[in-house]
C-alpha cells in the first residue's frame, strides 16, 4: 500500500476531488491543512516547489494540482 500524504486546504475544490478520488479507490491517505499549519505549508512547497494546493506526495512521488491520470499511475492503479 502507497504511503500517500495530501496538502490541501478547506475551501480548495481541486482538493476535496482528490480526496474523494483516494477515498473512492480505497486508498488511506494523511491530510494536511496548510492554512493551519504554517510548517506543513513549508514543507509542501519544499517539496513541490509550488504554493498552490493541492500537492499529493504519493511515497515520494510529488503530484501538484489533481491529476487524475498521474495520480492513478503513481499509485498503481493506471
Amino acid at each position: 500500500m502507497a504511503n500517500v500524504t495530501i496538502y490541501s486546504t478547506p475551501t480548495c475544490p481541486y482538493c476535496k476531488m482528490a480526496k474523494e478520488y483516494l477515498t473512492k479507490h480505497h486508498i488511506v491517505y494523511k491530510n494536511i491543512d496548510v492554512s493551519e499549519d504554517t510548517v506543513k505549508a513549508e514543507e509542501m512547497i519544499k517539496k513541490s516547489g509550488q504554493m498552490g494546493v493541492p500537492v499529493i506526495d504519493v511515497h515520494g512521488t510529488i503530484i501538484t494540482g489533481f491529476d487524475e491520470k498521474q495520480l492513478g499511475k503513481a499509485l498503481g492503479l493506471s
